[in-house]
């Protein structure tokens, strides 16, 4: 039986324990978007690195 909406089920097609994160981003960036984001980089690692990559390009164009 499927856990209706708004009611703290899983998301299908976001990677487990990442779910908070997009709904976090899908207000701003929409659905598409804040799963893309959610799901890439399947360790801390590799999001820390991300992060501190997006700081940087943020930085160099001085936003």
């Amino acid at each position: 039986m499927a856990v209706p909406k708004g009611q703290g089920g899983r998301i299908r097609g976001i990677v487990a324990g990442r779910g908070r994160v997009y709904e976090a981003l899908k207000g701003r960036l929409g659905k598409r978007s804040a799963a893309r984001i959610a799901n890439a980089g399947k360790t801390h690692e590799q999001r820390s690195r991300m992060a501190k990559k997006a700081a940087r390009t943020r930085k160099v164009k001085g936003e």
